[in-house]
């Protein structure tokens, strides 16, 4: 595995600070039962890094004193964590949000029948990646029988109202480029998602979020062993778009790694750059910084930025400029 941390390092990225805290992104750990080519998390089924019980009550203690409105769980499969339930439904009682990043074959996993039924009663919304709606452009991603799996689940969602015209339970889909280029216009691609799901399989949902892929970790070191990596930094570098740095995710979130420290974002924990906040270059935890600290502080940036502000912009909510 190449390590992507030495080429990104030197940038030109324009210095960015943070809004006040609103959402907590939480790895609960790099357990999966897939293993996808494009994670940035290098995720898998023989991953044993888990959030402890002890670093969970943490956050939750930090999220209720913080005002967080909302928690936004990733892993890994964050449905294999042993705590998920419990975090979810202590979250849910003192009326934070939840988000559930599902890979959606967890839901068809005979370990996890009755994970969608907890879902929806606890009201998680759900952002479920989808990389294509071709079986086997999905199944080249992701792995053999995916395609079909996440059918299931889809269509399991939408008969408890997940996606259903005025249903409270928010059901939205990702997509991930095959390759190392900018992903389409997220509208465009949105309805042709609607309307081919709904033909072929009667599965609806509420957005499609398009998402590029990180030169980091895994698809990073795919880049670095093809020869590409350099070609698609530039290609991100081509397309940055100012007017995109207003609404950038990192802005109002804090990312928290599976052992309790935190770091300006997801891609940035995988890249282990410690949160610019702390300003003693070393990874702060939770349990060290109050969300005054964090507010107006700036963010530790590297090459891979220009991912998130490159044409239409990336987040883990989408296109940016929406």
């Amino acid at each position: 595995m190449h390590d992507t941390r030495p080429l990104l390092a030197t940038h030109d990225f324009p210095a960015i600070f943070r809004k006040p805290l609103e959402v907590l992104q939480i790895n609960l750990g790099y357990l999966c039962n897939l293993s996808c080519v494009h994670c940035h998390v290098n995720a898998g089924p023989k991953r044993t890094e888990l959030m402890s019980l002890e670093t969970l009550e943490q956050v939750l203690h930090f999220a209720e004193a913080a005002y967080i409105h909302t928690l936004d769980l990733t892993g890994g499969a964050p449905e294999m964590h042993p705590h998920f339930r419990y975090l979810v439904t202590a979250a849910r009682s003192k009326g934070i949000k939840v988000i559930d990043r599902c890979n959606l074959t967890i839901l068809e996993d005979p370990r996890y029948t009755d994970m969608a039924d907890f879902l929806a009663k606890q009201h998680v919304e759900i952002v479920a990646s989808l990389p294509c709606y071709l079986e086997e452009n999905v199944d080249k991603q992701r792995g053999k029988g995916v395609f079909k799996d996440s059918m299931a689940a889809l269509q399991r969602l939408n008969q408890l109202g997940y996606g259903q015209v005025g249903s409270t339970l928010q059901l939205n889909l990702v997509f991930n480029p095959q390759d190392a280029v900018l992903p389409p216009e997220q509208n465009t691609l949105e309805q042709a998602y609607k309307q081919h799901l709904q033909q072929e399989y009667g599965i609806v949902f509420n957005r499609l979020f398009v998402i590029a892929n990180m030169p980091i970790k895994r698809f990073g070191s795919l880049l670095v062993s093809q020869g590409r990596f350099d070609a698609y930094l530039q290609l991100l570098r081509a397309h940055y778009r100012a007017d995109n740095l207003a609404n950038l995710m990192c802005l109002n979130t804090v990312s928290i790694d599976w052992q309790g420290y935190l770091y300006d974002c997801d891609f940035n924990q995988m890249l282990t750059m410690p949160l610019a906040a702390a300003g003693s270059g070393k990874r702060p935890h939770i349990t060290d910084l109050t969300v005054d600290a964090l507010t107006g502080a700036p963010i530790a940036t590297a090459a891979h930025c220009y991912g998130c502000t490159a044409g239409q912009g990336s987040s883990c909510s989408g296109a940016l400029d929406l």
